[in-house]
């Protein structure tokens, strides 16, 4: 059984809970939210303390890997709803950068033509730094790090000039362009 699902999760003053059949339902100052548990956890609401329990009966593996996995997605939606999650890209190349359309995101990362997506309700996107750095946030975890991946996924940095978004952060490994010798460049011979 996991460790982490054993911890109970402490409610703020600002969020309000509520617990229907294994859904459990939780509103704050950025927003509501649901999550529904998988069978055979239990949800115990008490004093504003959350404390989730696996059935005694059961000895289901996969129902114990969940068990960890389900108390941190009802912790991250009892924190995003009182201060919402962010992730900040890195948008590096001569040309490459974005802008925010309404409700779109809108990128030129040097294809012959712009990359767009639609940005979920309740998702708000700052563009600085020339437009080269987008910080996306929103209540939900899940949603943010979507996103996030689906962007950095259309242009990864590569390893040789760094071109590409990244995460803010995120180490990427270069790698030594081909030398003048290796290439087949004619060698002088003196004599």
């Amino acid at each position: 059984m996991s460790r982490v699902g054993k911890k109970p999760i402490t409610v703020s003053d600002k969020v309000k809970t509520r617990l229907e059949k294994r859904v459990i339902f939780a509103e704050g100052p950025k927003g509501k939210s649901s999550y529904e548990v998988p069978f055979g956890i239990n949800i115990d609401i008490k004093d504003s303390v959350l404390q989730l329990s696996m059935d005694e009966k059961s000895s289901d593996k996969r129902l114990s890997a969940l068990f960890g996995t389900a108390r941190a997605r009802v912790s991250n939606l009892i924190e995003g709803v009182e201060k919402e999650f962010s992730k900040v890209l890195e948008i590096n190349g001569v040309g490459y950068k974005g802008s925010v359309q309404g409700r779109k995101l809108v990128f030129a990362l040097g294809f012959s033509h712009p990359v767009e997506f639609d940005m979920p309700k309740g998702m708000t996107a700052k563009l600085e730094n020339k437009d080269t750095l987008l910080t996306l946030t929103h209540f939900d975890k899940v949603i943010v790090g979507n996103l996030a991946a689906k962007i950095r996924k259309v242009r990864p940095t590569e390893p040789y000039k760094g071109t590409g978004i990244k995460y803010q952060g995120e180490y990427v490994i270069r790698k030594a362009g081909k030398t003048a010798a290796g290439s087949g460049a004619k060698s002088k011979i003196v004599q």
